[in-house]
Formats: C-alpha cells, sequence, structure tokens
C-alpha cells in the first residue's frame, strides 16, 4: 500500500498537483498480487467526520483514469455529506479490473486495506459492487455499510438514492414549470442499473411518459416488460426530445458534444459528476435556461441510509423522512442560484462549503 499526502510544493499536473488542486488529504494506492486487486481509495476531506463513500469497480483504461475517477468522487461526497446535513466527510474507493475477477479472497484483501486505515475511510457498495461483497469485506474490518438488513444493516442503499433523486426532480420541475407534477412529462433516464429502475417505478406511479436506455439491452427489456417504460436507442439519447433529461449511469454525460444538442428543460439524474466540466457546463446550462438539480444534492439518499447503518440501530422509516428534506434543499438551491445568476452547482458548493467552514472553526480533522 502506498500512501501520497498534501502539504509539499506540486507540480501542476502531477499526481500531487492534482490531489492539491481539489483539495484532498489522503490517496491510497492498494495493490495484492496474489488475488490481482488494484484499488485505490480517495479521502478528500474530514473536518465534519470520518470519510464515507461507495467502492466502485471499473475496468478502466487506464490508472490515470481510475486516478481521476477517484479524485471526482471523493471530492462530491464531501459536498454531498455536508450539504445533506450529515457528520461525514468524503471518500471514494475504486477498484481497477472486470467485476468477473472478484472473489472471497479479492474481497477480504480489499477489507484489510479500508481497515489499516483505522475507520478514516469507511466503504459502501457503489457500481458494480453488491451488498453481498459488503458481507465479505465486512469479514475484515468494521468500516463498512450497505450491509443485509438480516446483519443489522440497511440494505441496498439504491431505493433511497432513487427516492432522493425523484424528489429533486419534482422539485426542478416546479422551478422550471411552475408546478412539481410530472403527470405527462418526457423523461428520459439513461442508465438502468438498480437507482435508474427504483426511479423509473416512481416516475411511472405520477404517470410521467418515460423512456428508458442502457448499454446492456437486457436490463432495458426487462424494465420496459416490468413497467411499460419505452425503449431507446442509446444514441438516441442526446437528440432526443424530452422534457426531463435524467443521466443514472456513469458521469460526464454533460460534455462538449452532447451539451448544445440536449433537448430538455431540466436536468435531473442519479449519477454522480454529470458535468464533465463542472464550472464551464453549469454556466453553459445557465445560459440555456436549463435548471440542472446538483447531482451530489438530489443522489445524497444512498448515503442517508448507509450513514444511518454506520451510526446504529438503523430505522427505514426515519432515513426516509431524511431523505424528503431534499425536495426542499433542492428549491432552496435554485432559488439562490436564479437570485445569484449562478449555477446551480456552484450554488450548492457554496452551500456545502459555508457548512465545512464553519465546523472547521469547531474542529480541524477527523
Amino acid at each position: 500500500m502506498v500512501e501520497i499526502n498534501t502539504g509539499e510544493k506540486v507540480r501542476e499536473g502531477s499526481i500531487y498537483g492534482q490531489i492539491t488542486s481539489l483539495g484532498h488529504e489522503q490517496l491510497v494506492i492498494c495493490y495484492d498480487e496474489p488475488t490481482g486487486l488494484k484499488a485505490i481509495i480517495g479521502i478528500h476531506n474530514t473536518v465534519l467526520g470520518p470519510a464515507l463513500g461507495g467502492t466502485r469497480m471499473w475496468n478502466y483504461a487506464s490508472e490515470a483514469e481510475a486516478i481521476t475517477d477517484v479524485l471526482r468522487l471523493s471530492r462530491g461526497m464531501t459536498f454531498k455529506a455536508a450539504i445533506s446535513g450529515l457528520n461525514l466527510g468524503g471518500g471514494k474507493a475504486v477498484i481497477i479490473g472486470d467485476p468477473r475477477q472478484k472473489n472471497e479472497a479479492f474481497l477480504r484483501r480489499f477489507g484489510r486495506f479500508v481497515d489499516s486505515l483505522g475507520g478514516r475511510y469507511i466503504t459502501a457498495e457503489d457500481v458494480n459492487m453488491k451488498t453481498s461483497d459488503m458481507e465479505y469485506i465486512a469479514m475484515e474490518t468494521k468500516y463498512v455499510t450497505g450491509l443485509p438488513e438480516v446483519r443489522g444493516g440497511g440494505g441496498d442503499p439504491s431505493p433511497v438514492t432513487a427516492y432522493g433523486t425523484y424528489l429533486g426532480m419534482k422539485a426542478a420541475a416546479k422551478k422550471a414549470y411552475g408546478a412539481d407534477s410530472l403527470t405527462g412529462k418526457r423523461v428520459l433516464v439513461q442508465g438502468i442499473g438498480q437507482v435508474g429502475k427504483y426511479l423509473v417505478s416512481h416516475l411511472i406511479k405520477e404517470n410521467a411518459e418515460v423512456f428508458i436506455t442502457d448499454i446492456f439491452e437486457d436490463k432495458v427489456l426487462e424494465v420496459a416488460k416490468s413497467t411499460g417504460a419505452t425503449p431507446i436507442d442509446p444514441n438516441m439519447v442526446y437528440d432526443f426530445d424530452m422534457d426531463i433529461y435524467s443521466p443514472c449511469a456513469l458521469g460526464a454525460t454533460i460534455n462538449d458534444d452532447t451539451i448544445d444538442r440536449l433537448k430538455c428543460q431540466v436536468v435531473a439524474g442519479g449519477a454522480n459528476n454529470q458535468l464533465k466540466d463542472e464550472e464551464r457546463h453549469g454556466k453553459i446550462l445557465l445560459e440555456k435556461g436549463v435548471i440542472y438539480a446538483p447531482d451530489f444534492l438530489i443522489n445524497s439518499g444512498g448515503l442517508i441510509n448507509v450513514c444511518a447503518e454506520f451510526m446504529g440501530g438503523y430505522n427505514r422509516e426515519s432515513t426516509y423522512r431524511h431523505a424528503e428534506k431534499i425536495y426542499d434543499i433542492t428549491s432552496a438551491i435554485l432559488d439562490k442560484s436564479a437570485i445569484e445568476n449562478i449555477p446551480s452547482q456552484q450554488a450548492a458548493i457554496e452551500m456545502a462549503w459555508n457548512r465545512i467552514e464553519a465546523m472547521g472553526r469547531v474542529k480541524l480533522s477527523y
């Protein structure tokens, strides 16, 4: 395990330069030859508490791509915890490789790396990780969440993530249309994983006109059959006539190639880091009059769920009540964006930093 900590003058473009520019405290590179495990843990900020964030496994094209992803994701977790009123910092882990590579030894070895950080980082499930994977990790560390309910955990956090995303979408719709009803609205959900699937169910119940797409055709057909949503070709997404675009797969789908093609009034989805260039693309959406529901805010239900689990005495009803606050916070952020004429993502980050800085006067770090 190699640890990289900030605290010295760094060269722009280097790994130190990346973690310094984003304000990270620590980057941990984990490698285990016998199991083939290659993992990276990013700890962004621990002023509010230990860094809690999921682990995703992805077949990254390069190690540099994986580092960029974990740095952006862990930074987003800092804002997500802060704006949700949680006493947590921001962290994330990525495992490089084909998800089929996972087995008991592989996952338990990762658990030992997590445990070696002594609680500065607490893991949970994310893309291509399951509740059953968390059980293996938990054999080696207590710093893990997302365990099955039969083990006292909160189970799959995806339903709470989807619920918060749905509420954030309603708040954005109210800003765009004057009412938060989604009935009759053409909503395109891109990515039908666990979060996307649950989100579609909420939308169908509200009589929205739902369109779905995913790179995995079998997922699309399954959800279409069970919900009545209409499948579309993944290549049609950015030219599709819709009211609301809901990215629920990987990030950076709002970029230089797509942003001018988007035909929607609202962007509200469960994916992390939807804006490839946070500042520039946020400004373009503002100029186009597109209402953007900040991603780290409206998808914070999953973090709220695993936080409740980690604190002990998990109660699903109180967790959903906490997630319901996402609607009001989203409304406040969109109002701030309109009044100050700043991108909503910037408004949300400012609100998150205000809380971190206020608490920083009480304690420096976890």
